[in-house]
């Protein structure tokens, strides 16, 4: 693809998004999630992009979770799609903050009553002796709660921030086009440069 000098990351996240959407079977809004521990030692696992506010990345979780706890200790973070359907990657990396609790209740309040009774009943991260223990949670939870489930003070929104995007896109004979962009020193601009596959 020709690449400008200078270009909007976001918007052109978005429109390699939207193209996803269409050609990807399912969730084409997986993303593989690395954080690291205090003492550098790196996880990843996939988790789903929920929003982007304000140029950030959205996604919600357990706040006693492994991820959480990295997060809370480094803030720091890295996200990357991939759509097989188009043969195309998007890595990002950042700092990661927690979203405003009005952002986490508002899209919880959205959330099937199934998921919501799941984010009470899942002590996520912690060893489970038995898959009854955590159905016998859930019951304890519905009984609980009719419809109006309250979001748990354990649960909500992180939202990574990237300091830098990789756009990838599949070529022939491993040929790939590359390109990194980083905040330019020109206000609220990013510089892309292509980079050898």
């Amino acid at each position: 693809m020709e690449l400008d000098k200078l270009l909007d990351p976001i918007q052109l996240f978005e429109t390699w998004f939207d193209e996803a959407k269409k050609k990807e079977l399912r969730d084409p809004n997986a993303m593989q999630l690395a954080t690291v521990s205090k003492d550098g030692m790196p996880s990843v696992r996939t988790v789903l992009l929920k929003d982007i506010i304000d140029g950030s990345f959205v996604f919600y979780t357990n706040y006693e979770s492994r991820k959480s706890d990295e997060i809370f200790q480094t803030g720091k973070g890295a996200i990357c799609f991939y759509w097989k359907s188009l043969n195309r990657q998007v890595r990002m990396v950042g700092q990661i903050t927690k979203v405003d609790k009005e952002i986490s209740d508002l899209y919880f309040s959205k959330r099937s009553k199934g998921s919501r009774v799941g984010a009470w009943a899942s002590m996520q991260s912690r060893p489970l002796d038995s898959r009854k223990t955590l159905i016998n949670r859930v019951k304890d939870f519905e009984n609980k709660f009719d419809n109006d489930i309250p979001r748990p003070d354990h649960w909500g929104g992180f939202a990574l921030s990237p300091i830098e995007f990789e756009f990838w896109q599949d070529g022939e004979f491993r040929l790939h086009d590359r390109f990194i962009l980083k905040p330019s020193k020109k206000l609220k601009l990013w510089e892309a440069n292509r980079y050898y596959p």
